[in-house]
This record gives structure tokens, sequence and C-alpha cells, in this order.
């Protein structure tokens, strides 16, 4: 992809460079206002965004839903498999080019690897990749990367040079695959996985840093001091494993509160999470008391998450220039952002 986004499938981190990067966080940047409900703009009045989800989501179908609408767009969904022709044996090809005939642009999650790729080859309009699988999930590194850039930016600092800690399934987190791919466009970083050893990151990865000329250290323990400018804990992803039984074992390895983060970590180190994080007790993998720290910057990836994705939209749809243009008045009260 590089810079050249309109038209174009978004189905792999692997599409981008530090340039396309720096101008979708540029685009996300001047989202903000309509996400605030300050503006609002009718840039893609008339056009229908494809909702595909056939592995269950909240956080991102409700994410894409909502950022298209904000940019006056349409949305029809589709959520779950057994609520759509391929329970019946249609071919992905067959959806694809069905539905992108009803569609301007489509967002799909699948729980196949490769699924998101194999959809877009008959699609005739563009797909964006929201999570196949253990495989990837692009949107959501690009927002953690945009999220890590702004937390770094308040202290003065930019993300070359970033100490990142990652902590629980790395195996089959592919928030972290496709996170850990995007910084490896960046210079001097370290990186930390703790985990146990058999969720440990795919060894393909961990060659693409130290390639890149990373520091990488690897531990099973939380244990000693991390001088992590950010801490990104993942769950563990039951629905991956094959059984419960398996995932039960891992559940609550690694749980995170106040007394251990104040332990472990510096008194400035950004605490993250692709969310939902596991409250159960038996897993509680950021605890409540963590709620009120200021360095937890869980809600403010959500928030992170609709910019960058109405980001993409506009680039992919070929607007980003546009969307002032179409800008109305809010014309209902809003103090959304003020608290």
């Amino acid at each position: 992809m590089k810079t050249q986004f309109t038209g174009k499938h978004v189905l792999s981190v692997a599409q981008f460079d530090r340039g396309a990067i720096e101008k979708v966080f540029l685009v996300a940047d001047n989202m903000l206002p309509y996400a605030l409900r300050k503006k609002r703009t009718q840039v893609l009045e008339g056009a229908i965004l494809g909702n595909l989800f056939f592995e269950p989501s909240t956080r991102t179908r409700v994410s894409f839903g909502t950022a298209f609408n904000l940019l006056g767009g349409e949305v029809r969904e589709t959520t779950g498999m057994s609520n759509s022709a391929l329970a019946k044996g249609e071919s992905l090809y067959d959806t694809a080019r069905v539905l992108s005939g009803y569609s301007d642009i489509i967002a799909m999650r699948h729980p196949q690897e490769g699924s998101v790729a194999e959809f877009a080859e008959g699609s005739r309009v563009p797909v964006i990749n929201g999570g196949d699988g253990a495989n990837e999930h692009p949107t959501q590194a690009l927002l953690d990367l945009y999220t890590i850039e702004k937390e770094r930016k308040f202290h003065g600092e930019g993300i070359d040079g970033l100490n990142i800690a990652m902590i629980g399934d790395l195996k089959y987190g592919r928030t972290v695959h496709s996170l850990s791919k995007l910084l490896c466009l960046y210079k001097d970083l370290h990186f930390i996985f703790i985990s146990p050893q058999e969720l440990s990151m795919p060894a393909y990865i961990c060659d693409m840093i130290t390639n890149a000329g990373h520091k990488l250290t690897i531990t099973e323990q939380l244990e000693g001091s991390f001088n992590a400018d950010i801490c990104y804990q993942t769950r563990i992803q039951e629905e991956r494993f094959p059984s419960q039984g398996e995932a039960n074992k891992y559940r609550g390895k690694f749980r995170l509160n106040q007394q251990t983060y104040t332990k472990h970590f510096q008194s400035k180190t950004v605490i993250m999470h692709p969310l939902p994080r596991d409250s159960r007790a038996e897993a509680n993998e950021l605890d409540n008391d963590l709620n009120l720290n200021p360095n937890l910057a869980i809600f403010r990836q959500t928030d992170n998450g609709v910019l960058v994705r109405m980001a993409l939209f506009a680039l992919t749809l070929g607007v980003e220039d546009k969307v002032s243009d179409f800008d109305r008045p809010v014309h209902w009260y809003s103090n959304k952002g003020q608290k």
C-alpha cells in the first residue's frame, strides 16, 4: 500500500511503511472534532458499509460502524456464522461477490486465518480486515500504535527508543503479532515478552524483531523491575485453544494490580490492553484498582480506534481531503470528551 490508499484493501500490517502510518495518523488527528461531536460531516452520505462479523465482537464491530456513521455513511451488518449463507455451504468467494454488490466498502472478521484475504479476492469493493483467526488484526495494531504515539508525545518522546513489555497469551494473541510487526518499522526498540513457554510469541516474529536490529528479552516470569514505557497486557485467547481446560491452565497467571504495577514498572509506564479484559475472579488480568491510575490507557485506546477507522475509511474511499467540505453543525447538546 505504502501511501496509496484509494480503492485498496487493508488486509495486513505488512502493507504499511512509516510514511503510510504517518498519513493515517494525520488524518486520524483531523477526525477528532467529529468523534467528539463538536461538528459532523456528511462526506460519505449515501455510502454503505457492509460490516460482516462471523466471529464474536463488540468493540471492533461497533467501532467500525460508529466510524462510518460519523462520516455520514450507513451500515449494514451480518453477525455470526449461523446467521449467514456460509452456514449453508456458500464459499467466501461467492459471499464476497454478492455482498460487495450491496456495499461500497466492507469490514470483515472471520475465525479462520487467511479468510479475509480469500474473501477480498472475490470482492468488488475494498475490504478491511477486522481480524482473521490468530493471524492478524491490522486496525487494532494501528490504533495501538496511534495510542503509543500519543502517550509518548505526552511525555515529550517518540516511538523510536521505546521499551515495551507484552504480557500474557502471545501465541494466539493476534493483536500483539500485528503490533510487533508495525513496531519493527521504528528504531532502537526493546521488546520484553512475558508469557508461559507454551504461549510464547511465534518464532518468526522474534526473528523479525532481532533481524530489524531491536533488543529482545524473553521471560516466563513477572518478576524484577522492568524499565518499560508501555505494558501491553493480553487476554488468554480461550477460543483459540483446543479445549476449555487447556485455556484454564493459564488463566490468571499474570495478573496486574496497583501493587504489582508499582513493584515491576515505572511510575509513568502506560498500561494498554486490546480488550475485552477478563475481569472474572479466576483471571482478573487488570484489576479494578487500576481504573483510577492515570497511566491506564485502555479506554483511550478504544476512543482512538474510532479515529483510526474513520481515517482508514476516508483514505480508502478517497475523501480524506473533502471531510471538512461537508461539515454541518451539531443540533443537539453533547458534553462528550468533557468528563
